[in-house]
């Protein structure tokens, strides 16, 4: 694609903009944003993963997705509002999902141990785990007030923050995985994932597409309930004191 070609879909950009003005909604600076931000990012990121590739050095590896899994930590951590802790809880439960599902497919040599397969399918881990873990956060909150006299009957009974809290982890957790099963259940009918249509489009046999895809589908679904089950046990103490009250 020359840069032309690329310039010329600026166009879908410009038309979002017309309908937000037409109909008043104010969106255009922040589409003017978003595009600016989007176009500079990529760049600056395609050149570094050339970079790094080119290199093939462990340590650059490992830094590339300690960076990744450290903003994605700190975009979900902003979900957690009123939780102590909101960075390095998200952080731990997004890399020991990392950690997991990458080392799985090295380990059994489903992947090469190389920058350019290890980045990108990290890049896919780690961006559905930041997502399960903001919709856990959210929802964590947004349970403990809604069950607050619950939780509090179950505490007066004699449970413990453990005990009390069961049932708002365990809600956050069923939500934080339905964007993940909705997407896989309509994968190959609704949607046809970015990794398989680039492999297509790159000239890849539609089969051997298909299984890196079902590869990235298996890890994401696995990725995303470690990270919401490690994030809730990590992050249920947080709404209680240390009288075990509720204080969130």
């Amino acid at each position: 694609m020359s840069l032309w070609t690329l310039a010329l879909t600026l166009a879908f950009v410009v038309a979002a903009m017309l309908v937000s003005l037409w109909q008043r909604l104010g969106l255009e600076k922040d589409m003017v944003v978003a595009t600016i931000r989007a176009t500079v990012q990529l760049l600056v990121i395609g050149y570094v993963l050339k970079f790094v590739f080119h290199m093939d050095n462990f340590a650059l590896t490992a830094a590339m997705v300690a960076l990744m899994t450290c903003v994605a930590a700190d975009n979900a951590g902003r979900r957690g509002r009123g939780l102590a802790g909101r960075f390095w809880r998200p952080f731990a439960a997004i890399a020991a999902a990392e950690v997991l599902a990458q080392g799985f497919l090295l380990a059994v040599h489903v992947i090469p141990g190389r920058p350019s397969y290890i980045i990108p399918i990290s890049g896919m881990i780690i961006g559905n785990s930041m997502v399960a873990c903001g919709l856990f956060l959210n929802r964590l909150r947004d349970e403990a007030r809604t069950r607050n006299a619950e939780v509090w009957a179950l505490l007066a009974l004699g449970a413990n923050p453990k005990q009390a809290s069961r049932a708002v982890v365990k809600a956050a957790t069923k939500a934080s995985m339905i964007p993940t099963i909705d997407s896989a259940k309509t994968m190959g009918l609704v949607q046809l994932p970015g990794m398989m249509t680039g492999q297509i489009i790159a000239g890849a046999d539609p089969i051997q597409a298909v299984r890196y895809q079902l590869l990235i589908v298996f890890a994401i679904i696995a990725s995303a309930a470690i990270t919401s089950i490690v994030l809730g046990f990590l992050t249920y103490p947080r709404l209680f004191n240390r009288f075990w009250q509720l204080v969130v």
